[in-house]
């Protein structure tokens, strides 16, 4: 009597699984790389040795773009974008809108006039806000 086998084992391996996994953790390690510095300005700042203990609510961000100085701040979306100085008194007011002890952090290149620095400073005293410059330690 001739038994035959039915079901014949195939030697071939499946690589759709493998390559499934290997996609999901493709997406898993770019949204995590984007979460770790997601809106960086690359500024120098000045050095210093003290540092605060308040926490800021926002930033302002100010560039050295060569012949110009661009103001950036965060949105409602956390995303950071430039904006005129005309409009940077607005966009701080409605992002401290409010916030118990509003704070404002302030980053400035090392290139940047006292003149520009000035200008925000006066934003957050006519607002009576606090303000933090930022330095490097």
């Amino acid at each position: 009597m001739a038994l035959k086998r039915r079901n014949k084992v195939s030697p071939n391996f499946s690589m759709s699984s493998m390559t499934d996994i290997v996609f999901l953790l493709l997406i898993f390690f770019m949204i995590t790389s984007t979460l770790i510095n997601p809106n960086a300005l690359k500024l120098l700042l000045p050095k210093s040795n003290s540092q605060t203990s308040a926490k800021p609510l926002t930033t302002v961000s100010i560039k050295d773009m060569g012949n110009r100085y661009d103001f950036f701040v965060p949105n409602s979306d956390g995303i950071i974008v430039k904006v005129p100085f005309s409009q940077l008194e607005k966009i701080i007011k409605q992002n401290l809108q409010g916030k118990d002890n509003p704070t404002i952090s302030l980053h400035v290149d090392k290139t940047v006039p006292m003149e520009e620095v000035v200008k925000v400073m006066n934003i957050a005293k006519n607002n009576k806000y606090k303000l933090i410059l930022a330095t490097s330690p």
